[in-house]
């Protein structure tokens, strides 16, 4: 599983000329079954996304493709964990730990 933190470097008012496609963006994620959960951090000055997945580079492919981070007014930290423990309705993305 990833932690992926969006973090605008850019002011607001250029990141929300790019919301409508980045909201298109984030639809196709999930459609793909690639993000499970994502929001605004507060105070806005970015977001976080939970996103499932094998390969790493393939995520930080497609965190690259994000019209903000594209559009030139946010950039992506990705951080790889294993998620051993969750609630009920996550039981399906559980991992076990590497060897």
């Amino acid at each position: 599983m990833f932690v992926l933190e969006l973090t605008y470097t850019a002011p607001v008012e250029r990141v929300d000329t790019h919301l409508d496609a980045h909201i298109a963006w984030l639809d196709e994620m999930y459609q793909e079954g690639v993000v499970i959960a994502s929001g605004r951090k507060n105070p806005r000055d970015g977001g976080v996304l939970l996103a499932v997945g094998d390969d790493r580079e393939h995520i930080e492919r497609l965190a690259a493709t994000d019209p903000f981070v594209t559009g030139g007014v946010a950039a992506y930290r990705v951080t790889e964990f294993a998620a051993t423990r969750t609630a009920p309705g996550l039981a399906a993305y559980r991992e076990r730990p590497a060897s």
